[in-house]
């Protein structure tokens, strides 16, 4: 897999290696990412204690591969105001900016949950309860240690006390550990009374990694009348439904209802485009009068506002947004001026 940065020459990049991949027998796909803060990465204090031996420029390559294996991951080392929001962000008041985009990413961070034994220090400071000094605490104890088999062993990390460890043990993940509910949001607190929720219901804690059992509980668990069963099970309404949420999705991943990335095995030649052919693509800008989507040609496409729904558009913003996933339809070739017209009106957009 080849990470490609969509700065400058971005499509020369991916046009030499769609040619690479032509000539190459291997299974080989690419992806344009977003390079957005990669070079204030590269440049920052963090990266030098990453990489010390690397050259700035290397960081920043690093950096972008990284983001298409886990962008939450890479994207937290960044600040926010790097990665860019906008063209007024130098002119409101700093300090409130800066609090609310770190909120942000720390609603993002905590909602996504993070896996423990995996996860970088940077990751770990903007979960709940847990300061940068407990962090790196966290991943020297996990490398002196091996890894973690139960969220009970935070405890034994240093500087993390009882107080911290309330806050963060529902939002840390541990997989393959020796409870499956520690890949779960349900806090430890409410093993007891998840596990009381299985067994009256004929189902173990085990059942959850099965899938054949998983599909008939989760049935089940939508028939749950929950102001009934939190009187008998003695456990508060809101907090019975919260587990009924984690128990019908054990260790998924709330990012797995995302639009996939774009992997392309080859850039298609303007040459190759036809009428009707149904393609994938990014929508790079939006203006008044339609949107441009890059389709994996030279030149990107244009929905014209009359193409961009079955419905009436007064404004493109109402229906697509840039960096959105749309499945787009060839409806006109203009080979001399190598610009094509595109329609999404019935196909699926991924928003």
């Amino acid at each position: 897999m080849i990470a490609i940065g969509n700065g400058t020459a971005s499509r020369e990049s991916e046009m030499f290696i769609s040619e690479l991949i032509s000539k190459n027998k291997n299974e080989l796909y690419y992806a344009i990412v977003s390079e957005a803060g990669a070079s204030v990465y590269s440049a920052s204090k963090l990266a030098t204690e990453e990489y010390p031996d690397i050259n700035v420029s290397l960081r920043g390559a690093i950096s972008i591969a990284r983001r298409l294996q886990d962008p939450l991951a890479e994207l937290v080392k960044i600040d926010p105001k790097a990665i860019g929001v906008g063209q007024y962000q130098h002119d409101v008041n700093q300090k409130k900016l800066s609090e609310s985009l770190t909120g942000v990413v720390e609603d993002a961070v905590n909602s996504v949950g993070v896996d423990v034994n995996t996860a970088t220090p940077s990751l770990l400071s903007y979960v709940s309860g847990i300061n940068k000094t407990i962090a790196k605490n966290i991943v020297e104890y996990r490398d002196s240690n091996g890894s973690l088999k139960q969220r009970k062993e935070l405890l034994k990390v240093p500087k993390l006390g009882k107080s911290a460890f309330e806050q963060c043990a529902g939002f840390l993940r541990i997989f393959g550990g020796k409870n499956p509910l520690e890949v779960t949001g349900v806090h430890p607190e409410s093993y007891e009374k998840a596990e009381n929720l299985l067994t009256k219901m004929g189902y173990s804690v085990d059942d959850l990694l099965k899938n054949d059992k998983l599909s008939e509980l989760r049935e089940k668990l939508k028939r749950i009348n929950v102001k009934e069963l939190s009187k008998e099970l003695d456990v508060g309404e809101l907090t019975l439904q919260d587990i009924i949420n984690e128990l019908s999705k054990p260790g998924r991943d709330p990012r797995d209802d995302m639009p996939k990335q774009i992997l392309r095995s080859d850039v298609l030649k303007f040459e190759d485009l036809r009428e009707d052919m149904i393609l994938k693509g990014t929508v790079r800008n939006v203006t008044d009068f339609g949107a441009f989507v890059d389709i994996g040609v030279k030149h990107d496409g244009l929905v014209h506002i009359s193409q961009l729904s079955n419905n009436f558009v007064k404004n493109p913003s109402d229906v697509v947004s840039v960096g959105d996933i749309v499945d787009v339809k060839v409806i006109g070739i203009d080979t001399e001026k190598q610009k094509v017209s595109l329609s999404m009106k019935d196909a699926i957009t991924h928003n």
